[in-house]
């Protein structure tokens, strides 16, 4: 591999550990939450979360869950770019500016497609999933109802939830309410690619 591109590739992990550590910490304030708080939460020690927040780690999909139920939000939110305050001149996410991200621990890469801070309950992920590799995500105690459903695009992908295992090709799509341990494994030695659909349900507050 070439100096160039080993640099871009750097360049790249550190822009996107920027926006992580970034939306962690505006997450956290806006709960109202101290790292000590959100490490009790989570189960993620407060040593690993302050090298989040300081974006001195490249954190793996598995804590980020755990971050991500602890905060109330869903997986795709920790993405996102602290663009709140600009108005988009369209409401359109140009490829060249969808945000990137490998796991470090399993190497599977997620996209966000979505357009970032339009007011849609909706989110759009595209997932490229390795052959072999298995991630088991621990998704109790929201406070918020998430919904997911998974359209298979290419290749072969097991998602468990709920102790059930869902095989899923080409062309499936699999609706889910999102709780509990969820076992997502590609048991072939073809990559896997798939899209997942996101809404929040957030409760409604009761009349007094």
């Amino acid at each position: 591999m070439g100096w160039t591109k080993l640099s871009s590739m750097m360049d790249t992990t550190g822009d996107i550990n920027l926006r992580i550590s970034g939306q962690v910490r505006r997450l956290r304030a806006a709960a109202g939450l101290s790292l000590d708080a959100l490490a009790a939460k989570t189960g993620v020690s407060r040593s690993m979360l302050s090298l989040i927040e300081r974006a001195e780690c490249s954190p793996t999909a598995v804590i980020l869950e755990r971050l991500a139920v602890g905060l109330n939000v869903t997986l795709a939110k920790l993405f996102e770019a602290d663009v709140e305050s600009e108005v988009p001149s369209e409401p359109i996410q140009r490829r060249a500016c969808q945000t990137e991200w490998r796991d470090p621990e399993t190497g599977y890469v997620r996209r966000n497609l979505s357009p970032p801070h339009v007011p849609q309950p909706l989110q759009l992920v595209e997932i490229e999933f390795p052959p072999k590799a298995r991630v088991v995500f621990e998704s109790h105690g929201r406070d918020v109802a998430i919904y997911h459903q998974f359209v298979m695009l290419e290749g072969t992908i097991e998602i468990t939830f709920e102790n059930q295992c869902h095989r899923l090709n080409a062309g499936d799509c699999l609706a889910v309410k999102v709780e509990g341990t969820n076992v997502f494994e590609n048991p072939t030695r073809k990559p896997a690619r798939y899209l997942v659909a996101s809404v929040t349900e957030v409760p409604s507050k009761r009349k007094t």
